[in-house]
């Protein structure tokens, strides 16, 4: 396997250097690189990831204007030259460590998607509403796709980077959680998960995601659901828990 990290970033200055240091010290099972996305930041964090282009699995792209975490994403796919992919924020809620978690179950073949589930212990949640908001656009998605999975909105999704182009993810901002997700399901394939660690960020250090992300993911997986359903190139093996 070779695995693309994706890493979108929009003004992190003060987070990136050690969230990408994590990141490239941690020892993975097979072949890595990674992509890094500066979505038109308007701080230092271009400047700051300029050292980065000297390591040999680092490779940096650049949105002149900011576009949108989906559209950070869906550039990386595009650029990586990974069979699979996952996303990694720059900011320090998740754990880089905990990536080679989700790539197991892949390497067994017991699985083509993982997803890194988070507990959210008391810990770790800066906000009962935004655990509650993440519980419902979760609940859902389990009702209106019959299925069962525990956390929608995590980072943590591991996926063939083919299949990912071909479910043609459209949003450009956070509600491509939503979609990817409401795709994946609406395929077929049920996502495998592995619990992860998580250390949610308050306003005051950057979360940029709010109440209106949880209506737009609720309104995109209604969507979705009734949307005819999108022809795949090949077929997908399915999942379980």
């Amino acid at each position: 396997m070779y695995l693309s990290i994706l890493v979108p970033i929009y003004n992190e200055e003060h987070r990136l250097m050690r969230a990408l240091k994590e990141l490239v010290t941690v020892q993975f099972p097979c072949d890595t690189e990674i992509v890094v996305v500066d979505d038109g930041s308007r701080d230092h964090s271009w400047e700051l990831l300029q050292p980065f282009a000297d390591e040999g699995r680092v490779r940096l792209l650049r949105h002149h204007r900011n576009r949108g975490k989906g559209a950070a994403i869906r550039t990386a796919a595009r650029a990586a030259a990974g069979e699979y992919i996952v996303v990694y924020d720059a900011d320090l809620e998740y754990e880089a460590s905990d990536l080679p978690k989700l790539l197991r179950p892949v390497l067994d073949g017991k699985a083509e998607v993982v997803y890194g589930s988070r507990s959210f212990g008391s810990h770790s949640a800066y906000s009962f509403w935004y655990v509650m908001g993440n519980r419902g656009i979760t609940l859902a998605a389990n009702v209106l796709y019959n299925t069962y999975i525990s956390d929608l909105e995590t980072c943590y999704k591991l996926l063939p980077r083919r299949m990912y182009l071909d479910l043609k993810v459209t949003s450009r901002g956070f509600g491509m959680e939503a979609e990817l997700t409401a795709k994946i399901l609406k395929s077929g394939v049920r996502p495998f998960e592995v619990p992860i660690s998580y250390k949610a960020r308050t306003r005051e250090e950057g979360k940029k995601i709010s109440w209106r992300d949880g209506v737009g993911a609720l309104w995109i997986l209604g969507r979705e659901r009734v949307r005819r359903k999108v022809p795949s190139s090949r077929r997908h093996r399915t999942s379980v828990r």
